[in-house]
């Protein structure tokens, strides 16, 4: 029975790397307009991220303009993700990063780790 379900399951991305709360991310994602495909680029903070085997998630939060927050929630294993960039690792204290949708400016910065 266990290896018709893994049958159904989609195969691991491998340009995706491990991922934790708290990263500064920049996901390029492939966005279909027409006949033609073209990649966008979201660039942002790692707010949480679910490890739910073949439906594990992850949102990205970034700040748009006029102050907007945007938030986006990618399919782990998705063959719409061509590149995930780890861009800085930050220090947290917590798994999820609600707190910083009601912040703005300076007191939404985190502090970088480094290892």
């Amino acid at each position: 029975m266990e290896d018709i379900l893994k049958a159904f399951e989609p195969p691991v991305n491998p340009n995706i790397p491990e991922l934790r709360t708290g990263d500064t991310v920049n996901v390029q994602v492939k966005i279909r307009e027409g006949n033609r495909e073209r990649i966008q680029e979201f660039r942002g903070t790692v707010l949480f991220v679910h490890n739910n085997g073949a439906n594990s998630t992850f949102t990205v939060r970034r700040v748009a303009s006029n102050g907007i927050g945007v938030e986006r929630t990618f399919l782990t294993r998705s063959p719409r993700i061509a590149k995930v960039i780890v861009e800085r690792h930050n220090k947290i204290r917590r798994s999820r990063l609600y707190f910083l949708r009601e912040r703005t400016g300076k007191s939404a910065r985190l502090k970088q780790k480094f290892n």
